[in-house]
């Protein structure tokens, strides 16, 4: 009986020092702030599962898990994917973490884009904010090949373009994984812009009725859309701007000027507006060779649905509302242009 008694008493302390271990085992490990990242390939099995557990100090025992784990009925649901966990979280927290697929934030990059900024401008905020390569992103909006978007097709192979995708970069707020390229950047703003089109009514018909081609309508409304700061004149700058096309009128606006120096002056002088280039509107008929800047949804629209009047000349008010008195003939826009700098006295 005494024998059998030591060996009931060896048997308990055995089984208690198994419980022990395993409840010592399964507690969690110290906690701490600082997140663990971990990565659960595709088919990776749970075996291998807790032991990257155990190797990443989220665990302190993989035999344990995984005997937690078979007694659960757990582990088949286990996602694929790059993991964030502190230490300190419990097996069921782990359990539910990777069932859900609870996989760690990408690290994303934030940029805005203002209506009306060219090619240049867009290459400098993005590489300003991202610390991308502004050379390399200009060089890659020379490129009319490569793009997954049909308005690219659009663009006039013919023309003395500065910027092959100049207006064709829809100006917004954007959010991109960290990691991505001036190409991925370039290939959402195209994107982006064919979206927004599309978001028009019937838009395709209007540019027919108009008689356009889609790379005319973006220089018209990136015309406008350079020219215009009150949003109630953007129709109505559009129609002028047809109306001068259809006088056979040079379109003498500043902005295709602007557009050439390498910074854009308050005050354009009268040697500015000789500079050599199709671009010169002053110098030119027409419309430029293409836009001069990624014009807003509105500033399309307006272009395609402009307002109809007798206007041929507009002058901006220098009474600080940025509006603009419009006139008929020359001789009205002479009387504009001095009501104008009255206002500023």
């Amino acid at each position: 009986m005494k024998k059998l008694a030591i060996a009931v008493l060896v048997l308990i302390l055995i089984a208690g020092g198994v419980m022990f271990y395993a409840w010592n085992g399964m507690k969690p490990v110290a906690s701490s702030d600082t997140p663990v990242e971990f990565t659960i390939e595709s088919g990776m099995r749970t075996v291998e599962i807790a032991d990257l557990l155990e190797e990443k100090g989220l665990i302190k025992n993989a035999l344990l898990f995984k005997g937690y784990l078979k007694v659960k009925g757990e582990g088949s649901r286990f996602m694929a994917g790059t993991y964030e966990a502190k230490p300190g979280a419990t097996y069921d927290q782990l359990i539910a973490k990777l069932n859900n697929g609870d996989v760690k934030p990408e690290e994303m990059m934030r940029f805005t884009i203002p209506e009306g900024y060219t090619v240049l401008q867009i290459s400098e905020v993005i590489a300003k904010e991202s610390g991308l390569d502004a050379k390399e992103f200009v060089k890659l909006a020379d490129q009319t090949t490569g793009w997954n978007v049909s308005i690219v097709n659009e663009i006039p192979k013919d023309k003395p373009l500065r910027h092959q995708l100049e207006g064709y970069l829809f100006p917004a707020t954007y959010e991109l994984p960290k990691d991505s390229t001036e190409e991925d950047i370039i290939q959402l703003m195209l994107g982006q812009m064919e979206k927004r089109l599309s978001e028009i009514p019937d838009w395709e018909n209007l540019l027919k009725e108009r008689g356009l081609t889609l790379h005319e309508l973006l220089t018209v409304a990136s015309l406008v859309e350079r020219e215009v700061v009150a949003e109630k004149e953007r129709a109505l700058v559009a129609g002028v701007i047809y109306n001068r096309l259809e006088q056979d009128m040079k379109l003498e606006i500043d902005a295709t000027v602007q557009y050439l120096l390498d910074k854009p002056k308050e005050r354009l002088l009268y040697k500015d507006l000789e500079v050599d280039s199709p671009y010169n509107t002053y110098r030119n008929k027409g419309l430029p060779p293409g836009p001069i800047s990624s014009p807003s949804l509105a500033s399309i629209e307006a272009a395609l649905k402009p307002e109809e009047s007798d206007y041929l000349f507009y002058v901006t008010k220098k009474d600080g509302s940025q509006e603009h008195l419009f006139a008929k003939t020359y001789k009205e826009h002479l009387q504009n242009i001095e009501k104008s700098k009255k206002m500023a006295k």
